[in-house]
């Protein structure tokens, strides 16, 4: 680029995205005169998914906000709880994501989920399509212009990234209510119901069951409901609104 010079100043909520050497201080930018400002802070590494307020030389600006020179630019971070408008919050995970996926629908939120590698525009397609927030660690994808939204997932620690999401967006928590392999709503079902999934001893010992809409999977508190009940309740302690 040979244009005008600008100064963006990154919050140090997206260290992240940036060199160790732009953190915290404004960094010198020349941009080509044409690009907007979005673009050009997408060029220096941050998704746009990540970015709250763009504040040049103490007012807000939009993503399309052409830079000129000597423009000085604050990029801050998503504000929490972020609002997605226009639609009911709905996620889409990617084939990198799934446990996170199933510790979402075992709190009931809507997270359909890409069990392989479907690809980025197909991923983004399905995004539009059916108007969820893709949530990602890949920059590449939430950088694509077809997403409806997207968040980038920090951590690679499931206990941490389900953490950040509920942080992030607040959903309302209805804890099992949906199925954790395919995402469908659960019904309550008798044992006869779902007598052709049940060994022997389950049936014998347990009497309560649910039953997937659309998959037709059984459910009943067998050996691994505490520590699925753990993540209920610490979920449901970090103050998001239960159903």
């Amino acid at each position: 680029m040979n244009g005008p010079e600008i100064h963006i100043e990154f919050a140090p909520e997206l260290g992240l995205f940036v060199p160790h050497a732009r953190r915290g201080r404004p960094t010198q930018v020349v941009t080509d005169g044409a690009s907007t400002l979005g673009h050009v802070v997408e060029s220096l590494g941050v998704p746009l998914t990540e970015v709250g307020a763009l504040v040049v030389d103490g007012h807000t600006v939009a993503a399309s906000h052409v830079p000129a020179a000597g423009e000085t630019i604050e990029v801050r971070p998503v504000e929490r709880p972020q609002r997605v408008p226009g639609a009911p919050l709905r996620f889409l995970l990617d084939v990198h994501l799934g446990t996170l996926a199933r510790r979402l629908r075992l709190l009931g939120v809507d997270a359909a989920y890409e069990s392989t590698d479907i690809g980025d525009a197909a991923l983004a397609a399905r995004s539009a399509a059916e108007r969820r927030v893709m949530l990602s660690r890949d920059r590449g994808l939430l950088r694509r212009r077809e997403l409806w939204a997207g968040a980038f997932v920090y951590s690679t620690r499931p206990e941490e990234q389900l953490r950040d999401v509920l942080d992030r967006f607040a959903p309302e928590l209805r804890p099992w209510t949906r199925c954790t392999a395919c995402n469908g709503l659960l019904r309550d079902a008798t044992k006869d119901e779902v007598a052709d999934q049940l060994e022997h001893g389950t049936r014998r010992t347990y009497d309560v069951f649910a039953r997937c809409l659309d998959c037709g999977r059984a459910y009943w508190k067998g050996a691994h409901h505490d520590q699925l009940e753990a993540i209920v309740e610490r979920a449901l302690a970090q103050g998001s609104s239960p159903g």
